[in-house]
C-alpha cells in the first residue's frame, strides 16, 4: 500500500501567505511480527520501507521528519 504520511501541517504566515504541508508517500507499508517474548507474545511492528535507487537530499529530509514525528525509520531497499 501507499500511504501518504504527513510531516508537517500547512499553515499562514502572519502575513497572509498559505504555505503547503510537507507530505511523504511511502512505497510500502506492512507490519512485521516480534520473535515471541518469555510468555510466549509475539507483536506486530509497523513498517515504512522505500525503494531508493539514489539517496536525494529531499528524500534525506523527509527520513529524517519522519523519524521524528512518528517513532521510527525508514527501511530503505536498493532498487
Amino acid at each position: 500500500l501507499q500511504v501518504r504520511y504527513c510531516l508537517q501541517e500547512a499553515y499562514t504566515t502572519l502575513e497572509g501567505a498559505r504555505v503547503k504541508s510537507i507530505d511523504y508517500i511511502a512505497d510500502f507499508v506492512y507490519e512485521r511480527s516480534t520473535a515471541p517474548d518469555s510468555y510466549g507474545q509475539r507483536y506486530w511492528l509497523p513498517v515504512v520501507a522505500d525503494v531508493k535507487g539514489m539517496r536525494t537530499r529531499e528524500y534525506a529530509m523527509q527520513a529524517k521528519l519522519f523519524c521524528n514525528r512518528y517513532g521510527h525509520a525508514i527501511r530503505e531497499v536498493g532498487g
